[in-house]
C-alpha cells in the first residue's frame, strides 16, 4: 500500500524516540495501555474514516512541503508573497478539514468528539497548531502586521503542525506494534 511505503521509514524513525519506548528506563514508570481495545480497533477498521483522514493527512502534508518552500521562499528573497500566502490558507483549510473529519472518526471509535484518552495528548497540541492557523489567517484577512511578520507567524504554526504530525505518527506506530498478528504483540521489545 502506497501510504504504508511512504509512511513506515518515517515512523520507523520516530519509533526510536523516548517518549515511543515500550520498555527501558522510559516505560518503568508507568504503564503504557494500549492505544486501542479489540472494540475500537474493530470501529476503526471499518470506519471509512480511517481512509479519509489518511488520505487528508499524506494531502496536508504534501501542502505543507509545498507551502513551506513558498514561505521560506519569500523570507530568503522578498519574492512570493501572494504564492506563499495563499499556500498557507490552503493548508489551513486542509488543516480544518482534517481537524473536523478526525473529529468525526474519533466520535465513530471512542464516542467522544475530542479528547478520548488514546489521543488525548495529540487532540491538545492540535488546538495549538489550529490557533496559530487560525491566527495567521486573522492576521491576513484583517491586514494585521507586515509580510514578514505574517510569513513568520505561518512558520510557527508550521512547526507546530510538524511536531502534531510527528505525534500522530507515533501514536499510529504505536497501535501497529500492538496489532494482533504483529512480530512484537505481546512481547517487551
Amino acid at each position: 500500500m502506497l501510504t504504508t511505503r511512504f509512511l513506515d521509514p518515517i515512523i520507523n524513525a520516530l519509533d526510536s524516540s523516548p517518549w515511543a519506548c515500550s520498555s527501558g528506563r522510559y516505560a518503568r514508570h508507568r504503564e503504557r495501555r494500549p492505544v486501542y481495545t479489540p472494540e475500537q480497533r474493530r470501529r476503526r477498521d471499518l470506519s471509512p474514516w480511517t481512509r479519509v483522514q489518511g488520505v487528508l493527512a499524506i494531502g496536508q502534508f504534501a501542502v505543507f512541503l509545498v507551502s513551506l518552500g513558498l514561505v521560506l521562499r519569500f523570507l530568503a528573497t522578498g519574492e512570493g508573497f501572494l504564492a506563499a500566502t495563499l499556500s498557507v490558507c490552503i493548508k489551513t483549510f486542509a488543516l480544518y478539514a482534517i481537524m473536523v473529519t478526525g473529529a468525526i472518526w474519533e466520535k465513530e471509535v471512542f464516542g467522544r468528539y475530542l479528547f478520548a484518552r488514546a489521543f488525548f495528548w495529540e487532540d491538545m497540541f492540535s488546538m495549538l497548531v489550529i490557533a496559530l492557523h487560525t491566527a495567521y489567517l486573522g492576521a491576513v484577512l484583517g491586514g494585521v502586521g507586515e509580510a514578514h511578520g505574517q510569513m513568520l507567524l505561518a512558520l510557527a504554526a508550521y512547526a507546530a503542525y510538524a511536531i502534531n504530525a510527528a505525534q500522530f505518527l507515533v501514536k499510529m506506530r504505536m497501535a501497529r506494534r500492538e496489532a494482533p498478528g504483529h512480530a512484537s504483540f505481546g512481547n517487551a521489545t
